[in-house]
């Protein structure tokens, strides 16, 4: 997997159904992609102008009504703000826009009914404000979850971190059977050992941005180096692959082998030392398979191997790891958990009925049918995990 640089977008919703701004994800949380602008059409839908400020925050909700409707949040400070819709008792969030800028308007989307409702206004530079409560005697409001906090995400994250230290170790136990192969001049022996190797590195996924340099060392690809995979700083697990099936010689690859045992040994040896973003977390889970669709099913990480089914069964692996750390914040938030989880063992059944032993089957020899199933699972999952970084992304209550 090669992270993409992509980061979370700014505007969430919980709760819309059948509206064209938005996309609900299993019944549970409907993300978009971007902020509307105001004057952006909605369906028909009724529009609330609501105050985003600290001394009238959600002033002009002063009809409120049961059903789907757009808010059109109006920052009258000098500044950026973040609001949410919310229930003023368990603070459990309705809805969500960040970075609203000063003398704008940003729109949300919600379905409201029976129930207690008020906007948080959160300026940049100034506390929290709550506006006043709304009450709706009647109707069927969309699902709410409580907000993570990022105290709620160091828990996981230690535990994330602790158990990728583990797998530092067995990636360099497995890069080291590599490199003894190459050494020895067995490059049929290289073959075999390089895939469980890679695999191992591909499964911790989650941690790659706390890498830093390290991973383009390990994993690198050689996009942007002026020489292809001929470029001198082409390194790590695809410059061997490249090699190993590409005709070159042991000789040729000795000095890649020595160069990624050393990286991986020296990631394993300063890792108790690094830190990684709680916060990331959640993102991370979503990011990880959303990578895998855009490199690995389209071959674009593929030097020779054909393994790219086999570092997609990884990265599910990984994304795995990271979900069972987040579960106890997500039992209580993710009303489709099951179903996620249901996906999950989907993908997994899909990708293992691709491999025959050790062999992977390569993408360029599935059928048409074979590849749409395995766009569609994948594809599904990365749907859902978007709501898993959307509810565990840390937010500011006061």
């Amino acid at each position: 997997m090669v992270l993409s640089g992509l980061r979370w977008r700014s505007w969430r919703v919980w709760g819309v159904a059948g509206v064209v701004l938005v996309c609900l994800v299993a019944g549970v949380l409907a993300v978009t992609h971007g902020s509307r602008p105001a004057h952006a059409d909605s369906g028909g839908l009724p529009h609330t102008t609501v105050e985003v400020s600290s001394g009238d925050c959600g002033r002009g909700w002063d009809a409120p009504a049961p059903g789907v409707q757009v808010f059109d949040l109006h920052n009258t400070t000098g500044g950026s703000a973040e609001v949410f819709l919310e229930d003023p008792q368990s603070q459990a969030v309705y809805g969500e826009v960040e970075d609203i800028g000063p003398g704008t308007t940003r729109e949300l989307t919600v379905r409201v009914g029976k129930g207690a409702y008020a906007f948080k206004c959160i300026p940049d530079d100034a506390d929290a404000v709550t506006g006043p409560t709304v009450r709706i005697a009647a109707g069927r409001g969309g699902p709410s979850a409580a907000p993570v906090t990022e105290h709620d995400l160091i828990p996981p994250a230690l535990a994330y971190q602790k158990w990728v230290g583990s797998g530092l170790a067995d990636v360099v136990r497995l890069t080291t059977r590599l490199q003894d192969a190459i050494d020895r001049g067995d490059l049929s022996a290289a073959r075999t050992a390089w895939l469980p190797a890679h695999l191992e590195y591909e499964r911790l996924g989650a941690a790659y941005d706390a890498f830093g340099d390290a991973d383009a060392q390990i994993n690198g690809t050689d996009a942007g180096l002026p020489g292809g995979v001929h470029d001198k700083d082409f390194a790590g697990f695809h410059r061997i692959e490249y090699g190993l099936w590409h005709g070159e010689s042991a000789a040729g690859l000795r000095a890649p082998a020595a160069a990624l045992v050393k990286a991986v040994a020296g990631l394993r040896d300063s890792w108790a030392q690094a830190r990684m973003d709680p916060a990331q977390l959640g993102l991370r889970a979503h990011e990880i398979l959303e990578n895998t669709v855009q490199f690995e099913l389209t071959g674009r990480t593929d030097y020779g191997s054909g393994s790219n089914l086999a570092t997609a069964g990884a990265n599910l692996d990984g994304t795995r790891q990271v979900l069972s750390r987040l579960r106890p914040l997500l039992t209580t938030r993710y009303a489709d958990l099951s179903g996620l989880d249901s996906e999950l063992d989907r993908a997994g059944h899909t990708l293992d009925g691709f491999r025959h032993g050790g062999e992977w089957t390569p993408l360029d020899r599935l059928s048409r049918t074979q590849r749409e199933d395995v766009d569609a699972v994948l594809g599904d999952l990365v749907e859902r995990l978007a709501s898993v970084a959307t509810l565990c992304d840390p937010r500011r209550t006061v």
